[in-house]
């Protein structure tokens, strides 16, 4: 392909006409009203405008886009992630267009996009499953039969759902059936699909995740895993490569069953296998994401590959350059997702204009993002600055890395994440690897709500301190 239309703005879209620049093809951006003067759209060799502010009348506006692409003579469309790159209907229009969808086929997407179609398909071959039901609950009475049968407590979840819409833990009985309804009416609301299930609900677990790669011609290799438990309200905040808690073994055996998740439904493209893992080391498939995952810059980091260049190539029908045997990891990365919010107050957004913004330099420091010093976060869309990533040769030096570019990140304007993020690298329980996704309950709520006074915070960063300092004895051993 000699023209990619990126149907997407912001950090993703600067992100990925990097890798188009590199490649020599040339780039064509889309914009709404609200993102005129935004950095994507000065990067890319043209651009269009496509609508009004909201995501409805602009980077939703399916007909516009494959317009847009059409007039200006793109032969692709990489739609990023978020808003239309895991639509099934999208893709195929695309393809109808005379268009090459960079990304998975529209039967992959519709297939992993029900996580009851999703737990159908891995289901012959013998992946671990959470528990459950197999098939949507609409009967209050054979959903509380069901329930008990499983064993309380269990989680309500929308087939179709995301980002934690539509999702009820119910821990007692008699508080199941206002919950099912909720769950229900909160589905149809956000996906237009009541339909829920019933799963046990793991308390304690951890967040992993495998990035695979398949191309055209069955070809398959994954790239590891990604550690993504520090979340807040389902949705993550931090992520890491490789988890700290991983044996050789157990990655080997996530890696090739998230494989056969791919293979369950002719997947090809980059793709992202998700997993639960409970406190004995069990983990549980979870779902599929169809796309390019927002934390993938430190898979990239600790293999050394281009995940978005390799989409390209995949797309265009060429094979995989390498095996699996040829996949290396070499070092740690974490990511920190810079949300314009106030973690100090449930981590409510926090619009307004960036009146001061320095991103950290220097090696081993990688910032992804789609905004500049005197710019306004929209109220429109997703409200994440950036993506901070550090790199170093253990997990160790890759914390103490990101330690150092929190405190050289100035952004004055919105509140950020970047106070949240310092806390956790410093956090006892992060340092040692012993947490799950209830990191924010157990840890940060109380720390936000008390204001714990400042010796006792030098006290936790001289612990926390010690405490990385006798890891790298031990790694030195």
């Amino acid at each position: 392909m000699r023209k990619i239309l990126v149907a997407n703005r912001g950090e993703i879209a600067c992100r990925i006409f990097r890798t188009l620049h590199k490649l020599g093809i040339q780039s064509v951006a889309v914009y709404s009203d609200a993102d005129r003067d935004a950095p994507h759209v000065v990067m890319a060799h043209e651009a269009v405008h496509i609508g009004r502010a909201p995501s409805s009348e602009s980077y939703l506006n399916q007909e516009k886009i494959i317009q847009a692409a059409v007039r200006s003579g793109a032969e692709g469309i990489h739609p990023g992630y978020g808003f239309l790159s895991e639509n099934a209907q999208f893709a195929q229009a695309v393809q109808d267009a005379g268009l090459v969808f960079i990304g998975p086929s529209p039967h992959s997407i519709r297939v992993m996009g029900s996580k009851l179609e999703a737990k159908a398909a891995v289901k012959k071959y013998s992946i671990p499953m959470v528990p459950g039901t197999d098939e949507a609950i609409g009967d209050v009475g054979e959903a509380i039969s069901i329930a008990r049968e499983i064993g309380f407590p269990v989680l309500i979840k929308a087939s179709a759902g995301g980002g934690g819409k539509g999702m009820r833990i119910v821990q007692h009985e008699r508080e199941f059936e206002e919950s099912l309804k909720r769950a229900m009416s909160e589905a149809e609301s956000a996906f237009g699909d009541p339909s829920v299930f019933i799963e046990k609900y793991i308390a304690s677990p951890r967040h992993i995740e495998i990035q695979i790669l398949g191309d055209q011609h069955g070809n398959y290799v994954h790239f590891f895993e990604r550690e993504c438990s520090v979340q807040r309200r389902h949705q993550k905040v931090i992520e890491e490569a490789p988890s700290a808690i991983l044996t050789p073994e157990l990655r080997e055996k996530m890696g090739a069953d998230a494989i056969k998740v791919a293979k369950s439904c002719a997947y090809f493209s980059t793709g992202t296998v998700e997993f639960l893992m409970d406190e004995h080391m069990r983990y549980y498939f979870l779902e599929m994401n169809t796309r390019l995952q927002v934390e993938h810059p430190v898979t990239e980091l600790i293999t050394g590959v281009d995940l978005v260049e390799l989409q390209i190539h995949v797309a265009e029908g060429k094979r995989l350059p390498f095996g699996q045997e040829d996949v290396r990891m070499n070092g740690h990365a974490i990511e920190l997702r810079v949300y314009a919010e106030d973690p100090h107050e449930n981590f409510m957004p926090s619009i307004g204009k960036l009146v001061k913004y320095e991103r950290p330099e220097g090696e081993g420091i990688r910032v992804d993002d789609g905004f500049d010093e005197g710019m306004d976060i929209p109220i429109y869309y997703d409200p994440m600055i950036s993506k901070l990533i550090s790199y170093g040769p253990d997990r160790y030096a890759a914390i103490t890395k990101m330690i150092e570019a929190i405190r050289r990140y100035h952004i004055r304007g919105p509140k950020t994440t970047l106070p949240f993020g310092k806390f956790v690298m410093e956090s006892p329980a992060f340092i040692q690897g012993d947490f799950d996704t209830h990191f924010v309950e157990k840890y940060w709520t109380a720390f936000a709500e008390e204001k714990i006074p400042a010796d006792v915070l030098r006290g936790a960063a001289l612990l926390s301190g010690k405490l990385m300092e006798a890891h790298r004895s031990k790694l030195k051993q």
